[in-house]
């Protein structure tokens, strides 16, 4: 198999944050965050190999830094900082749109599957770049031993 050599980059995706989204304190659901969560970090996935050959393995964490209130806008921003044999780790960081605060992060790992869901090997390797790269990569390792 050809090795394909990616570096990291970000995809972003954003979401208003509606009143079915809320949980019962009027902040954001966690499990509504938890589906867009893993929703980003399959679009990057996706955008390496073909969607209809990636599931998702384990959510490694959802860190939850601060509450998201009705109206506002959360940008997802997700990107591949670490490949398996089969496997690809995203890391996504959740910002509010306007402000730009921290709300939540965190790991998912994905692989890479054939017809018949069995994992097989897809020949990228992540190349990190930014300081930002390699101290995520090495965290998605350690993640991956886990």
């Amino acid at each position: 198999m050809e090795k394909r050599i990616v570096r990291p980059s970000w995809m972003d995706t954003m979401r208003l944050v509606k009143s079915e989204d809320l949980n019962h304190h009027g902040t954001l659901f966690a499990g509504r965050s938890a589906e867009w969560f893993v929703e980003s970090g399959f679009v990057s996935a996706a955008a390496l190999l073909d969607p209809r050959r990636i599931v998702c393995l384990k959510i490694h964490g959802m860190n939850f830094l601060k509450p998201v209130k009705p109206g506002q806008i959360v940008k997802f921003s997700s990107k591949i900082v670490h490949a398996g044999r089969t496997s690809l780790v995203a890391y996504i960081k959740v910002t509010t749109g306007i402000e730009n605060i921290p709300v939540v992060n965190g790991f998912i790992t994905f692989i890479h599957v054939d017809e018949e869901t069995e994992s097989v090997p897809h020949g990228i390797v992540i190349e990190p770049v930014t300081e930002e790269d390699h101290v995520l990569n090495e965290e998605a390792a350690i993640l991956k031993r886990k």
